[in-house]
C-alpha cells in the first residue's frame, strides 16, 4: 500500500511512550496503516491477522459499515456536547440497550470515559452508598488476588497486590483487603474449602468493606484464570449476608467474550454494580459505563452529597454514543452469538499445543483461547516471529492467549493456532 506519509519511527522510539515500555530500552513497535475486517496492514506491506482485537475491544471487525456510518451521521449533526444540564439521543438510546442487555436489577447508568475511570465510579458508588446508610467505616473494598481492574489509581489499589506491574505504587494506594485468587477450575468442580475460606474472610472484613469487585468467572490481565460460576455465585450470597455491595468488572468479558453476553450469566446472578467498556463501541471509540440498582443509586441520592460525586468532561460523548448503539445493535443479532459459538468450536484446536513438552496448560471459554508456557515469553523475539507468520499476538507473562474478533474465520483462526504452535515448537520465544 501507498501512503503519502511515511511513519517516523525513530522519531517515535525517542518520544512517545506506549503502554508498559521502557524509554531507555523499548518494545519494538510496528508501523499500522490501515485496517479491515479482522487484519491489521503494516506500513511495511504485511497484512496480519488479528488475534488480539485491539485488546478485546474490536469485536466485529474493522470497519464495520454500519458502526462507521453511525459515527459519520452523528459527526454531521453533534459531535460533542456537556453532559451537564443536557442530554441526547445518542446517549438515551445507548442506555436503553444497556438496561435491555445486562441482569434486570441494573437500571441506572453512568457514562464514562474508559475501563478504569468506570471502576473508579463503581468504588465511588459502593462507599457513597453506605456513607448515606450512615455506615462511615465501610470505606474498603474487598477483591480476589489475580485481578486486574485498571490502571488508575483506585482501580489500581484493587489489583494483584504481588505479582501487579502497579505493586510499586503500594505506599500511595488505599489499603484494601485481598482474599485467595480462585481456584476451582471452571470445567472442574468446586472446592467446598476454598468458599468457606472466602466466607471466614467475609465474616472477619465485612464491617469495614463496602463492595466486593471481581472479574467474573475469568480473571484476564492477572493470568487468564478461568474460574468455576459456583464460586461467582457463592461470593453473591456472602455479599448479601454479609451487606457487602457486589461489583462485577465485565470490562474484558462482556459482550459475548466468554460465550454469554456477560460472564456473570454463567453463574446466574446478577450484580449491584456492573463495569462495562472495550467491545461497548466495537472497539471504535473510547467508552465505558458503570451500572448499578435502584436501590444503590438511590441511596446514593439520600446521601450527604445527594449527587454523585464525578461528572468527566466528556462523558456521553456522542459521537462514541452513536457508535455503541451501533455496536450494541449488532451483538443482539442472533448471526452474532452464532458467530462466538463458532470461534469456540474453532479455538478447541489450540489443545494440541498440549503436545508440546514446554506447554504447562491450554484452556478455552468462548471467544478466549489460552497457552501458558512454562517461562515467561520473550515479547520482542515472539512478535517478531508472529509477524513473520503473517499474525498479530502479543503475549504476556507466561501467557500467549487470542482474543480474535467474532467475524474471525475458522481459516484465520487455524493460521492464528499454527503460529503459537510454531512459535513454541521452535522456541521463538
Amino acid at each position: 500500500m501507498n501512503n503519502k506519509h511515511t511513519i517516523d519511527i525513530e522519531f517515535d522510539r525517542k518520544h512517545i511512550w506506549h503502554p508498559y515500555t521502557s524509554m531507555i530500552d523499548p518494545l519494538p513497535v510496528y508501523p499500522a496503516a490501515r485496517t479491515f475486517e479482522n487484519k491489521i496492514e503494516l506500513e511495511t506491506g504485511e497484512t496480519l491477522i488479528d488475534g488480539m482485537a485491539s485488546w478485546w475491544s474490536a469485536v466485529h471487525g474493522y470497519g464495520h459499515p454500519e458502526i462507521i456510518a453511525a459515527i459519520k451521521n452523528q459527526a454531521d449533526t453533534m459531535s460533542h456536547v456537556m453532559f451537564g444540564g443536557l442530554t441526547h439521543q445518542p446517549a438515551v438510546e445507548l442506555c436503553k440497550l444497556l438496561v435491555e442487555l445486562t441482569p434486570a436489577p441494573l437500571n441506572r447508568v453512568f457514562l464514562a470515559d474508559g475501563g478504569s475511570v468506570s471502576v473508579e465510579v463503581a468504588i465511588k458508588m459502593a462507599i457513597q452508598y453506605w456513607l448515606s446508610k450512615g455506615k462511615k467505616n465501610k470505606t474498603q473494598i474487598m477483591t480476589a488476588k489475580k485481578g486486574y481492574h485498571g490502571d488508575t489509581f483506585a482501580a489500581m489499589s484493587v489489583c494483584d497486590p504481588v505479582n501487579s506491574m502497579h505493586a510499586m505504587y503500594q505506599g500511595f494506594l488505599p489499603e484494601q483487603v485481598f482474599v485467595d485468587a480462585p481456584r476451582s477450575e471452571f470445567y472442574g468442580s468446586q472446592s467446598q474449602d476454598e468458599l468457606n475460606a472466602l466466607e471466614t474472610a467475609f465474616a472477619a472484613h465485612h464491617e469495614k468493606v463496602a463492595a466486593f469487585i471481581i472479574e467474573p468467572i475469568v480473571q484476564n490481565a492477572g493470568g487468564m484464570n478461568f474460574y468455576h460460576p459456583e464460586y461467582l455465585k457463592a461470593l453473591r450470597a456472602l455479599c448479601d449476608k454479609y451487606e457487602v455491595l457486589l461489583i462485577v468488572d465485565e470490562i474484558a468479558t462482556g459482550f459475548g467474550r466468554t460465550g454469554k453476553m456477560f460472564a456473570c450469566e454463567h453463574a446466574d446472578i446478577a450484580p449491584d454494580i456492573m463495569c462495562v467498556g472495550k467491545a461497548l463501541t466495537g472497539g471504535n471509540m473510547t467508552l465505558a459505563a458503570t451500572l448499578t440498582t435502584e436501590e444503590v443509586a438511590l441511596g446514593i441520592s439520600q446521601g450527604e452529597a445527594k449527587v454523585l460525586m464525578h461528572g468527566p468532561t466528556f462523558m456521553g460523548n456522542p459521537l462514541a454514543c452513536a457508535a455503541a448503539v451501533a455496536s450494541l445493535t449488532i451483538l443482539k443479532r442472533q448471526e452474532t452469538m452464532a458467530n462466538i459459538e463458532r470461534v469456540t468450536s474453532a479455538l478447541n484446536a489450540l489443545k494440541r499445543c498440549l503436545n508440546l513438552s514446554a506447554v504447562v496448560d491450554v484452556r478455552v471459554l468462548g471467544a478466549i483461547g489460552v497457552v501458558e508456557v512454562e517461562r515467561v515469553v520473550n515479547v520482542a523475539k515472539i512478535q517478531k516471529f508472529f509477524i513473520q507468520q503473517g499474525v498479530w499476538i502479543r503475549p504476556f507473562g507466561k501467557l500467549i492467549y487470542i482474543m480474535p474478533p467474532y467475524i474471525t474465520s475458522n481459516e484465520d483462526i487455524e493460521t492464528l493456532i499454527d503460529a503459537i504452535y510454531a512459535a513454541i515448537e521452535g522456541e521463538h520465544f
